[in-house]
């Protein structure tokens, strides 16, 4: 990448590894952000659902399984309404973890390549 000016600084093979990795954890990165929002609706969602089998007053009520709606007792979906939402919690978790992960490995390579390449990179969300 050096050019007749001579002031352009010399892309090593080392840096275009730590430039491909940077963009790979920021596609990660947008990945995660969109899978944390639908964990979040999901959990929602199943925080209202939990909400309104409160307010009901049937014993049997209607549950959906994949495509179809089975009538089970309320007790029942309490329980796997619970369950749910203790997994969609745990995911959630993970998701953050891994989310904290990359934003600090995305520093640490942003610390490296702004070291060296000054302006002469944009590592930088438009």
């Amino acid at each position: 990448m050096q050019q007749g000016g001579g002031s352009e600084t010399e892309v090593t093979w080392e840096d275009q590894q730590n430039i491909n990795k940077f963009g790979r954890l920021n596609n990660r990165f947008h990945d995660l952000e969109d899978e944390i929002r639908i964990a979040k609706e999901t959990n929602e969602n199943l925080e209202d659902a939990g909400n309104e089998l409160i307010l009901t007053d049937e014993e049997v009520v209607r549950f959906q399984i994949g495509e179809v709606f089975a009538h089970m007792p309320k007790e029942e979906v309490e329980s796997r309404i619970e369950q749910m939402k203790e997994v969609t919690c745990k995911n959630l978790e993970k998701l953050e973890e891994e989310k904290d992960s990359v934003l600090a490995q995305m520093a640490e390579l942003k610390k490296i390549l702004y070291g060296k390449f000054k302006d002469s990179i944009n590592l930088e969300e438009e």
